[in-house]
C-alpha cells in the first residue's frame, strides 16, 4: 500500500534546530532525549542503563520505545545489564499499556539496520505497540492517514501512572 503524504509542520521541531537550521545528522536524537525533564522529553520510565518513552510518530496511542542510555547501533552491541534491564522495561511496558488501555495484542520488535526499516539506525531500539482488533480502519487504508485519538502528553501521563502502579 502506497500511503500519501500528509502535511505536519509540527514535525519540522524534530528535525532542525530553533533557527530552523537542519541539524547535523552526526547528532543522535535518542542520546540528547535523557538529558531533557520527562514531561518535555515523554520519558516513562527510566532504568540504569535504559529509558521507555513515548514515540513522537505513534502509530498507536500507548506506542512506546525502550532506548539504552548509551549510544548503540546493534543488539548485539547490548551489554548484558542493557539487554536485561530491556527486557526488564519492555515488560513492564506490556503490562502497563495492559492494565490503562486493554490492548488486544501488541507488536514488540527492533528494526536493526536502514536494510530493515529504522527510521534512526545509528541508536538500537525496542518498539512496544499496543494493537487493536480493526485498528487500521478505511481511514487508513483509503486515505493513507492515521487518526490519534489522545496528545502524547495525556499518554505519558496515563502510562506513568501505571507504572506506578506496578
Amino acid at each position: 500500500m502506497d500511503v500519501d503524504r500528509i502535511w505536519a509542520g509540527w514535525r519540522l521541531a524534530y528535525v532542525t534546530d530553533a533557527d530552523g537550521s537542519f541539524r547535523d545528522p552526526a547528532q543522535c536524537p535518542f542520546c540528547s532525549i535523557p538529558l531533557l525533564a520527562d514531561d518535555e522529553s515523554l520519558i516513562v520510565e527510566r532504568g540504569r542503563h535504559c529509558f521507555t518513552v513515548l514515540n513522537l510518530y505513534p502509530y498507536n496511542s500507548g506506542h512506546l520505545m525502550v532506548i539504552p542510555f548509551r549510544h548503540v547501533r546493534d543488539y548485539d552491541d547490548l551489554t548484558d545489564d542493557e539487554a536485561h534491564e530491556l527486557t526488564s522495561l519492555s515488560r513492564r511496558a506490556v503490562t502497563a499499556l495492559k492494565a490503562e488501555y486493554g490492548p488486544d495484542g501488541f507488536n514488540l520488535g527492533a528494526n536493526v539496520g536502514s536494510a530493515a526499516g529504522a527510521g534512526l539506525p545509528q541508536h538500537f531500539h525496542l518498539h512496544v505497540l499496543p494493537r487493536w482488533e480493526g485498528d487500521t480502519n478505511f481511514v487508513t487504508v483509503i486515505g493513507g492517514v492515521k487518526v490519534m485519538p489522545e496528545e502524547l502528553a495525556d499518554t505519558a501521563r496515563r502510562v506513568r501512572a501505571a507504572l506506578a502502579a506496578i
